[in-house]
């Protein structure tokens, strides 16, 4: 089986506030049927596709008739669809990720969705559960705006359990369907001093992923505090039963996943500054600091990844926003070239998917600000119609040849180069990445 080239269409529907940000609308995904052609023209057959619940069912969506006729086109065309039903979302108003029938509302609308195509054979009902319950209830980004440990614990098991009811509900209606499952799964790493704030933070990363694979049973380190967060024990004990376990592991990585802490604060700029609420810390991107290459980055992810898990994998994101698009074609490159490292080292991994094909907006104030400040994908959707970047040709050469050679290739990313580092950053001599 050789490596896959996959496409993703970036689709989150997140609410802040009153306000609802919908990327298909942003980007104007929604108003180009057009836009399936030209992912065809690159050679995808794979396609991260929305179907979701916002969408279709709450009040000023789009409602089904988009939906059907989209899902049709992607059908005649041959495409290959994982079907997306919530995106960094909390559902429709009338429910959130702390409802306790969340789980049974969302399992309605995947019924209702597997009922309306079952030719799909590959599903996420929900997109980056940990992430999503760490932007909405730890961090308050996102609806219902919490910065609470009890109430983003609750949430990460409400959308696990509800990826339980919602797989158990499709595969009613399609036997072999798929549960592709993602993550975003970062490390942090940390001067000494602040080992204690990077084990807690490396532990918690797996948290979702571990729900779905039965992990959290009553050894688990986290079953506990998952229990005095008001989690109720027999949905836990659900969950361990492994029935939710991922088909394929999708691991979503960007250049600012991985994170390094560091108490001395002066050194970094104020936007970085913040802590724990019992010691002060800057959070900066990992890649700002000079940790060795070889624990940073898409192969030593993917590996923890597969070492815990052992079972497929699939890179299920890999996009870097930025304005030179020859750096997106590097960075693209980076996770191709990791990809089939693993592989040879004997890593079950799947495929490698192009995210935001069609861009993306707003994404670096992760959809708080409304600036309209849009990043380009594999096609610029400014123009009209939308026109090719460097990233397209790369995209194609992929995902029909296995392969892309071009002549600015040679010189590493931006990430990968010393200038990258913060002015005046000295470490320590011992700096502990702390295993998770």
């Amino acid at each position: 089986m050789t490596l896959e080239l996959w496409g993703g269409i970036e689709c989150s529907v997140v609410r802040v506030g009153d306000v609802w940000r919908d990327q298909v609308n942003e980007t104007g995904h929604h108003d180009r049927p057009s836009d399936i052609g030209r992912v065809l023209d690159l050679g995808v057959r794979t396609l991260r596709y929305p179907v979701l619940w916002e969408r279709a069912t709450r009040a000023g969506g789009c409602g089904w008739p988009w939906h059907d006729a989209r899902m049709e086109v992607l059908r005649s065309a041959g495409i290959r669809v994982i079907a997306g039903l919530l995106h960094h979302g909390s559902g429709p108003s009338e429910t959130h990720l702390l409802d306790p029938l969340f789980p049974e509302r969302l399992a309605a609308y995947a019924e209702e969705a597997a009922t309306r195509f079952p030719f799909v054979t590959g599903w996420t009902p929900v997109n980056e559960p940990l992430t999503t319950a760490r932007f909405s209830c730890l961090y308050g980004h996102w609806y219902p705006h919490l910065r609470d440990e009890s109430a983003f614990l609750r949430a990460v098991a409400n959308q696990c359990r509800a990826i339980l009811l919602a797989m158990r509900a499709v595969r009613v209606k399609t036997p072999r369907a798929q549960l592709v499952q993602t993550e975003d799964l970062a490390k942090v790493f940390s001067t000494p001093r602040l080992a204690y704030q990077a084990a807690y933070e490396n532990e918690r990363r797996w948290l979702s992923l571990d729900l779905l694979c039965g992990h959290v049973d009553a050894t688990h380190p986290w079953r506990r505090r998952f229990v005095a967060a008001g989690v109720p024990e027999r949905h836990l004990d659900e969950l361990a039963s492994g029935e939710a376990k991922p088909d394929i592991v999708g691991i979503n990585y960007y250049v600012t996943s991985d994170r390094f802490l560091d108490h001395r604060t002066s050194l970094y700029p104020s936007n970085l500054r913040g802590g724990n609420g019992y010691e002060s810390y800057a959070d900066t991107e990992a890649v700002r600091v000079p940790l060795p290459n070889a624990e940073i980055g898409f192969a030593a992810r993917l590996r923890e990844a597969w070492e815990r898990y052992h079972t497929a994998i699939a890179i299920t994101e890999a996009h870097l926003g930025c304005e030179d698009p020859q750096e997106q074609v590097r960075w693209l490159l980076e996770a191709w070239q990791a990809a089939l490292l693993l592989r040879t080292e004997g890593v079950d991994l799947r495929a490698v998917t192009v995210w935001a094909l069609m861009g993306s907006v707003d994404w670096d104030s992760l959809l708080c600000e409304c600036r309209g400040r849009y990043e380009a994908g594999a096609f610029d959707t400014r123009d009209s119609p939308p026109s090719p970047t460097p990233l397209a040709a790369a995209v194609a050469g992929l995902a029909k040849e296995g392969k892309h050679t071009g002549s600015f290739l040679g010189a590493p990313g931006w990430w990968r180069r010393e200038h990258r580092f913060h002015p005046n950053l000295c470490l320590p001599k011992r700096v502990r990445p702390k295993h998770g």
